[in-house]
């Protein structure tokens, strides 16, 4: 069983195709936009909540780029249903643990496309959790995918629309470890 697995995740990696954004300028963009949000928030305390599980590398150098008294929680709202697109139903499956009650609250983001997911955490969060503020936040921005008009408060990168993985993002749950985001050939 397991060298099946091996076999078809090797086949998986010959899909990689051109490097789209390297680990360098991932590194660069990331600390400038932990320099941008403490710049925002000097003197106040944040709570960053990462949208599981694509962001969570993207929360991890975001966090030690900031200068100012920080939080972390973790949630998992997802409009992906197992494809490769949004359905547009939204589905809980983690929430948070920590209450957010007036504090100020950055979602961290690894993609914003359609806005669905955006969209959801933002009313989820005005409706049933009442922080004092939020933000979000996404390392990569695919407007031309929006459906939804939603707030982006810190961007990263303007992307084209391609099937992107590396850096949190995956295909079937492979290619979260590359320290480069890359396009996928489907």
């Amino acid at each position: 069983m397991f060298k099946e697995k091996s076999v078809i995740a090797s086949e998986l990696y010959k899909n990689i195709g051109s490097v789209v954004i390297p680990k360098e300028k991932l590194q660069d963009k990331v600390r400038f936009l932990g320099e941008q949000i403490s710049h925002d928030f000097k003197n106040e305390d944040v709570v960053l909540i990462s949208n599981l599980k694509g962001s969570f590398r993207f929360l991890s150098d975001l966090s030690a780029s900031l200068n100012i008294p920080t939080q972390v929680d973790f949630i998992s709202f997802t409009s992906y249903h197992g494809g490769t697109e949004s359905t547009g139903e939204m589905r809980i499956i983690k929430d948070l643990k920590m209450p957010i009650e007036n504090k100020n609250v950055i979602v961290v983001e690894d993609i914003v496309d359609t806005g669905y997911t955006i969209d959801f955490i933002l009313k989820y969060f005005q409706d049933f959790r009442a922080p004092k503020s939020v933000k979000i936040c996404t390392l990569l921005d695919k407007k031309e995918k929006r459906k939804i008009d939603v707030p982006v408060d810190y961007v990263g990168f303007v992307v084209p629309d391609l099937f992107l993985i590396g850096y949190g993002l995956d295909y079937k749950e492979y290619f979260r470890e590359l320290n480069y985001i890359a396009e996928y050939n489907i």
